[in-house]
């Protein structure tokens, strides 16, 4: 039986895009694990960071990184031409993780693949957002206020949405509805990615051991 592990961040993984993902190369990470005899991939927290991108601070303890989202995946399923991404500044050094440059390129690509998400499959989306609801609806609201609000925190935001008011929420809902959609969007991403991985290295016999964020940052 094989009880031997390895702890290696899905961001120190290979790719041309600017950071490792949970695509391709986390597939070949797999096999070659499996090849040699390691049953246990410990990673580190997959969820989004906020300032000084470290994975312990973050703006969700449930939700996904955006960053870990595999877009040549994306290309394959006809979210994404390969040129929408491949023109992108993603940092001169390729063995560093430019995370001011993932910041400024990535999310405008993600909303390329949302969009074509929301066209091509809103079924399933909608099946998504609703089986995740407890969490996302909340999360989604929060980041579309951070990008409204220019990424100031939180407790500096207007009273009304400072202290949750129901007519302020509700304001905010509906003038932020596009927003609101692509943040679900994104996560829907995340997920089905996350879950195509994690039943990849399950049948390859390689479990996958995640390490939590011990605390949630004020903001």
């Amino acid at each position: 039986m094989r009880t031997s592990g390895i702890l290696m961040p899905i961001t120190s993984l290979p790719s041309p895009w600017g950071v490792g993902t949970i695509g391709g190369e986390a597939r070949g990470f797999v096999d070659f694990l499996a090849r040699a005899g390691v049953s246990i991939w410990q990673v580190l927290p997959i969820v989004p960071t906020s300032y000084g991108d470290s994975p312990y601070q973050s703006f969700s303890t449930y939700a996904g990184s955006p960053y870990l989202i595999d877009l040549d995946d994306l290309a394959s399923e006809g979210l994404l031409e390969h040129e929408e991404y491949a023109a992108v500044d993603w940092g001169r050094d390729p063995e560093r993780v430019d995370y001011g440059a993932l910041y400024r390129g990535r999310f405008g690509v993600l909303r390329r693949a949302v969009g074509r998400l929301r066209e091509a499959r809103p079924a399933e989306l909608a099946r998504f957002c609703e089986r995740e609801a407890a969490w996302l609806d909340d999360y989604a609201l929060f980041m579309a206020l951070k990008d409204r609000h220019r990424g100031a925190p939180w407790h500096t935001w207007p009273d009304g949405l400072r202290l949750r008011c129901a007519s302020a929420l509700a304001r905010a809902r509906e003038e932020l509805a596009e927003d609101i959609a692509f943040w679900q969007g994104v996560q829907y991403l995340f997920f089905s990615q996350w879950g195509r991985l994690h039943g990849y290295a399950r049948a390859a016999g390689v479990r996958i051991m995640g390490d939590l964020p011990f605390y949630v940052a004020e903001d």
